[in-house]
């Protein structure tokens, strides 16, 4: 029996644009930061801050050796912050809903301090929520110290909140993360870019 929903955010629920980032950066001067921003994964001080191995003041320092000019840290958080672009209501409705039909929904993010307290708490707020009233559970790769695809992410999540692989769908725009997570025992669903869970989950007759 299917009961569980686990969630990636960007890409998923939240919506992501790389390029605004990239060229927010290209702005304050770090002429290479497309070797150091993937779409599903990043590189250098990004993977550290996702990994919660430095802390945001210290990736701020990191980042300020690719860049030749002065820059504040609000510079440097805005530019990070340009790849979140928001969540549509018509989301966050729908998450409302799957509880609401007594599904128990669950987030597994890459992601870092940065966006985490900056433009995603802000856009869960929009129906004057918080992002945990929205999920039973979430674990973020920041906190629990890897990354997807490493199974050890998956294996927080299903430790921390006691939930069983074969009863959870899993969601995420990556399809090495969805294989990951096949291959650890939860059913998969692909979303891919520039679509929406909703519809696939629909076909999923949940």
């Amino acid at each position: 029996m299917l009961k569980n929903l686990l969630f990636d955010l960007g890409g998923v629920i939240v919506d992501i644009r790389r390029q605004n980032c990239v060229n927010a950066f290209l702005q304050l001067g770090f002429s290479d930061i497309e070797a150091y921003l993937g779409e599903y994964g990043q590189k250098g001080p990004f993977l550290l801050l996702e990994e919660g191995r430095i802390s945001p003041d210290e990736f701020r320092r990191e980042v300020r050796r690719h860049i030749p000019s002065p820059v504040s840290d609000s510079q440097i958080d805005r530019a990070f912050n340009a790849f979140i672009t928001g969540i549509s209501r018509e989301r966050l409705q729908a998450l409302r809903n799957l509880r609401a039909k007594g599904h128990r929904l669950y987030v597994i993010s890459n992601t870092n301090p940065i966006m985490w307290h900056g433009p995603i708490d802000e856009a869960f707020r929009q129906e004057g929520l918080t992002i945990s009233d929205y999920f039973d559970g979430i674990v973020t790769s920041f906190n629990i110290g890897v990354c997807k695809p490493d199974p050890a992410i998956f294996r927080a999540v299903t430790d921390k909140f006691g939930i069983i692989p074969s009863e959870t769908i899993f969601l995420d725009d990556s399809a090495e993360n969805c294989r990951i997570g096949a291959e650890l025992g939860f059913s998969p669903l692909h979303v891919p870019a520039e679509s929406s869970f909703m519809p696939i989950l629909e076909k999923a007759d949940l």
